[in-house]
């Protein structure tokens, strides 16, 4: 009865050994965990994850209970699975502005403290870098049109607004304020983002009195280039605050003798952005089941396949906090690792802000990477077709936790949902309140996962360290990080 016993224990083990990893992708991947996870994270009791709240303690409670089922070793530095830290929260004052006059309704404050002040006022149209640099600007407000001639996007308008604002500082000015035109939807998304800032406590770049504004509404026929205008600027309520956040963290260690002191990050934000202005159902919370239940679901399927199943190469799993506040997570992670970052190899992140093409999987920098074909590779197996970014103007590399990653060198692409535009599809669930879970095609999450797990797992595995192709911008960063020659990797 005993050898019995020990032949089919001894099958058992050789039938899980001889499984390729796509079969262990394939089977460790069940839609109905992945829905659990979604559900959870996108339920109304985590009201939206917004960094520093008790939902998105609750979330991170969830993560580092999962990562503990699955054998995950916590942060060595704490014993939890947590990575705590400090930020400070400012919450944007109302804004009263009017010229000539007239008073405005839609007011943002881009950086305003409080304060009440009125006076003469210059109108500069859009404001080349050589106008402004010939003015004299000191101590005056100055008022332009957003963006430039060419855009008046969102994304350009404060793009172009940050880099007039630095020659202003660098003139003396007090301030700026741009009159843009952007549609109720999106101003009503952008405001919720301002309405409230974070920064880390020993950054003291938000204490800033140069005051910067938008004002949703056309230019006034009378205000003429290079000619004053009278103003009146009242902003009031603005107040801050300490916030205690955390990463969640977890590692599981390598079977392979010599790659096992080699580690893949797996990693994804776990925030969201809260409680916001109601849509018109009257649903407020914001609960993020694209962005990012989607992505941190990828990272759990992972820890719990690797768990199952180890692989050659180390593997650090990484929930960020603060990604919604600017890669607050992130950062403060590179700076702060539980583990030497040289021993990162590949930061595999994921993040799903939303889809549009069930067919593909789109991943922002897949081409610049050496482990593009494991990617390809993983997606195709499942079904779909891996892209890169199809979107290069939105600036997508930078807006996500890979690139706090990429810039100390390390590869770091980001595993996104199928999209092959920023069109109305995106912006319909994107930063809203319609980003339910119940809103999800699971089928094609599946095959997505799977996918995700597959890429992971045939990376962790080749005997070949990734490394970013020639030529990229981090590329030298990435020699310097793991002390390469020069001539090495060239």
């Amino acid at each position: 009865m005993k050898q019995l016993l020990l032949l089919s224990l001894l099958g058992i083990a050789l039938n899980s050994f001889a499984q390729t990893d796509k079969e262990l992708a394939e089977n460790t991947v069940d839609s109905n965990i992945v829905k659990g996870h979604i559900y959870f994270l996108a339920d109304d009791l985590l009201m939206g994850r917004e960094t520093g709240t008790p939902g998105n303690k609750i979330a991170a409670s969830y993560l580092a209970n999962m990562l503990r089922s699955y054998g995950a070793k916590p942060n060595p530095e704490t014993n939890t699975y947590y990575q705590p830290f400090e930020l400070v929260e400012t919450t944007a004052p109302e804004v009263e502005f009017s010229a000539n006059d007239k008073t405005y309704s839609e007011v943002m404050p881009i950086n305003a403290n409080n304060l009440d002040l009125s006076g003469k006022a210059i109108y500069l149209d859009y404001g080349s870098d050589t106008e402004l640099k010939k003015a004299d600007l000191q101590g005056k407000i100055v008022i332009f049109k957003g963006g430039t001639s060419d855009g008046q996007a969102p994304r350009s308008v404060y793009r172009r607004g940050m880099e007039k604002a630095e020659i202003l500082k660098e003139k003396g000015a007090a301030g700026m304020v741009e009159f843009v035109s952007i549609d109720s939807q999106t101003w009503s998304s952008i405001a919720h983002s301002f309405h409230k800032s974070v920064r880390f406590t020993e950054d003291s770049t938000a204490h800033s009195e140069f005051l910067q504004l938008w004002v949703n509404d056309s230019l006034p026929p009378k205000f003429e280039k290079g000619k004053q205008v009278d103003f009146r600027i009242s902003a009031t309520g603005k107040k801050e605050k300490k916030l205690a956040t955390q990463n969640v963290v977890g590692y599981m260690e390598g079977t392979d003798p010599e790659l096992k002191n080699e580690y893949i990050i797996y990693s994804a934000h776990y925030d969201h952005v809260g409680i916001g202005r109601p849509n018109a159902e009257g649903d407020s919370i914001y609960n993020g089941a694209r962005d990012n239940a989607i992505g941190t679901t990828a990272v759990l399927s992972m820890a719990e396949n690797i768990g199952n199943y180890p692989t050659k190469r180390s593997a650090l799993f990484i929930l960020f906090t603060g990604e919604e506040k600017g890669l607050l997570g992130s950062q403060y992670y590179v700076k702060h690792p539980i583990i030497p970052l040289e021993k990162m190899v590949y930061c595999f992140n994921t993040d799903g802000g939303g889809y549009n093409n069930t067919e593909l999987a789109t991943i922002i920098g897949l081409e610049r990477t050496t482990a593009a074909k494991h990617i390809k590779n993983g997606a195709e197996t499942f079904g779909l077709r891996a892209i890169d970014d199809p979107a290069k103007e939105q600036g997508l590399f930078d807006r996500s936790d890979n690139v706090s990653f990429a810039k100390m060198g390390i590869p770091a692409p980001t595993y996104s949902t199928g999209f092959d535009a920023f069109d109305a599809e995106i912006f319909k669930y994107y930063h809203q309140p319609s980003d339910e879970a119940n809103s999800l095609d699971y089928q094609y999450l599946l095959k997505f996962y799977q996918g995700y797990v597959y890429s992971g797992r045939l990376i962790a595995n080749d005997a070949e360290t990734p490394f970013w192709v020639q030529g990229d911008k981090y590329e030298e960063a990435g020699k310097k990080l793991y002390h390469m020659p020069a001539a090495l990797k060239d």
